[in-house]
């Protein structure tokens, strides 16, 4: 009788926390259901009911907890394993996720849904050939699936299988992902420009600025950054950015506007954020910086998101800030909080709309003043960035139209550069698999920066230079294969091609003096590429743009004196490039210069860090006083 009873005021209870869950009671609709769990704790439904009000509330550690106790109980129970999976997912422990779905049982692997949630945590969990055999599987069960075709492109990229991830995009273009198709056309027009696959560019390229031009005031999917090397066009640039920044800001509630105390008598408090702080280009530049920071007037954190690859450049980094803050596991929401938390004054992205950037946190609001520096070449067109940093080449304030963010100018170049990065002894022209008498034309950008239009200048110079080579990094095995070909549609043997194998960076520094001359690409230039090749002594030729990722290379010329080196259009590069290889002298002359420019302003880090200093003080001080950011012009 007592069992009864103690049932019937379960059911009671149960059917009480329904009637709230339908009006989104959530907490009344938890206490329910708490109720007729103590009453029958081995009731699955009512775990679930009470597992489906915790997530109701967004308390996902809690709903996992409570679906484990169902499961326990029921081990196969398919909601409660449905259920579990996406907590793990939420919960940014995808491995587990994984597991627990291969261990279900054989009928509900018979959906492609199944297979296709097993590619995505396996994917997530960093796992992309099992992923690849994932998505496979959802396939061979529904092969018009189009989210599995994006995915399985998404993994054939990761391991390096460009061409096989960009007919992925086009099969699930042509199936249609609504509101991603965007997304997929400009990482199918950057995988193809990826490998050299030069077929379908130029159509592939018109349809996706067909398609930027004619958004509104969407929020969708866009991928920023391919657009950067597709189109030297800042104001498609913007527009690109400010779609990519609503779509970043989607659900998120900026935290209360803070505002900057005074910052007299206090040191004013920096906060990097980035995904790179390991050895990576943008650390290669900017370690030297970071260490050279005034500490008597700047506190200095990084908030990191980045793998540890255990390298001498991360723990270098580690030591270079006063605080090594690992923000890895935290939500956008978590981390903005965790930085407000921090009293951050000034905090930077170096990340922008690159890979494996969040812009989620800058977008809560976290810090009084938010700037862009360094990762991203272009306005981010996001309201919640006050300040993009650039010098008066890269970001002139005429060009201010094109950017959400007020330009602050560093007095001679944006990019910072390391003073103690490794000179080594050069390689022989031998040990560098180059042949001794030959003009070294050097092109080591990636590829995605290699147009049919740079191609076709690089193959003139090469007509024009019968005695050069063009000296190429050996990314994969698709880029050799493609531009092989396209160097011998252009009248250029395929033994004029001579293929660097990828080093590290100090044997590469080491090799990288045997080059005669850098060959630049556009609309998207030379960057690190660019300085590493003026370290070395290597005149740097190139063709300055009308947007910033297209006038890198200029600025850097400029800070070393080589303006003479900067062309305006593709012709004038080439009758630069040309008239270089073909003057021995010159080149000695000018590799004389560069040997004494490495003791100037443009690889002098503690002079680079004063600059950027002054600007955040004029930044901090403009906050202080309550006036909103304004253009900061460069200062000598």
């Amino acid at each position: 009788m007592a069992h009864a009873q103690t049932a019937s005021e379960a059911h009671r209870s149960w059917e009480r926390g329904k009637s709230c869950a339908a009006r989104g009671q959530w907490a009344e609709a938890e206490r329910a259901f708490r109720q007729a769990v103590r009453l029958q704790p081995k009731q699955v439904v009512y775990l679930l009911n009470l597992a489906r009000a915790q997530l109701g509330q967004g308390r996902h550690a809690d709903t996992l907890e409570t679906v484990q106790q169902a499961l326990r109980i029921e081990p196969d129970h398919e909601v409660a394993q449905a259920l579990a999976v996406h907590c793990l997912m939420e919960l940014k422990r995808p491995l587990e996720a994984a597991e627990l779905m291969q261990r279900a049982p054989e009928r509900v692997r018979a959906d492609a849904a199944f297979h296709f949630q097993l590619g995505r945590a396996l994917e997530a969990a960093g796992r992309p050939r099992e992923a690849i055999q994932a998505y496979m599987e959802a396939l061979a069960r529904k092969i018009d699936l189009a989210p599995a075709h994006a995915h399985l492109g998404y993994c054939f990229n990761v391991v390096d299988m460009k061409e096989e991830a960009a007919q992925c995009f086009r099969t699930a273009l042509t199936l249609g992902c609504g509101e991603h198709d965007l997304n997929l056309l400009g990482l199918l027009a950057h995988r193809e420009r990826e490998v050299c696959r030069w077929v379908d560019g130029a159509q592939d390229a018109r349809a996706l600025r067909d398609a930027i031009e004619a958004l509104g005031e969407e929020d969708r999917p866009l991928a920023a950054f391919p657009n950067l090397a597709l189109f030297d066009d800042p104001a498609l640039h913007l527009r690109a950015a400010q779609v990519t920044a609503r779509y970043a800001a989607r659900g998120v509630a900026p935290l209360e506007s803070p505002s900057m105390p005074a910052v007299r008598g206090r040191r004013l408090r920096i906060g990097y954020v980035s995904s790179d702080f390991f050895h990576h280009a943008t650390t290669l530049l900017f370690a030297g910086s970071l260490e050279a920071h005034d500490r008597t007037r700047f506190e200095v954190t990084l908030y990191s998101h980045s793998r540890d690859d255990g390298s001498e450049l991360a723990q270098r980094v580690r030591q270079g800030s006063e605080r090594f803050v690992d923000i890895s596991d935290l939500r956008a929401d978590e981390a903005a909080r965790r930085i407000r938390a921090d009293g951050i004054d000034i905090l930077v992205d170096l990340k922008g709309y690159t890979k494996e950037s969040r812009p989620e946190i800058f977008a809560y609001r976290a810090a009084p003043v938010q700037v862009s520096f360094l990762g991203y070449p272009g306005t981010t067109g996001a309201p919640w960035m006050d300040y993009v940093i650039g010098d008066p080449v890269v970001t002139p304030l005429e060009d201010a139209p094109f950017y959400t963010e007020k330009i602050a100018q560093m007095p001679l170049c944006y990019q910072p550069n390391d003073s103690q990065r490794a000179l080594p002894p050069p390689m022989t022209r031998e040990q560098a698999g180059l042949p001794e008498d030959a003009v070294v034309l050097c092109a080591f950008n990636q590829p995605y920066k290699i147009s049919p239009e740079v191609f076709d200048a690089w193959c003139e110079v090469m007509h024009r230079v019968p005695r050069s080579v063009l000296w190429l990094l050996e990314w994969n095995e698709q880029v050799r294969k493609n531009l092989i070909g396209h160097a011998q549609a252009r009248g250029i043997e395929p033994e004029r091609l001579v293929w660097a194998p990828l080093l590290r960076y100090e044997q590469h520094i080491a090799r990288l003096q045997n080059a005669d001359v850098f060959l630049d690409t556009w609309p998207y230039n030379a960057h690190t590429t660019a300085s590493d090749a003026l370290w070395a002594g290597v005149p740097v030729v190139t063709k300055k743009g009308r947007s910033f990722a297209s006038r890198v290379a200029a600025s850097l010329n400029c800070a070393v004196g080589l303006q003479e080196l900067v062309a305006d259009d593709p012709a004038g590069f080439v009758e630069r490039a040309v008239a270089l290889a073909r003057d021995f002298e010159r080149r000695r002359s000018l590799r004389d210069a560069l040997a004494g420019a490495r003791q100037g302003r443009l690889f002098d880090s503690s002079r680079f860090a004063r600059d950027i200093e002054r600007l955040y003080e004029a930044m901090a001080d403009r906050s202080v006083r309550g006036l909103a950011p304004d253009h900061l012009p460069a200062v000598a």
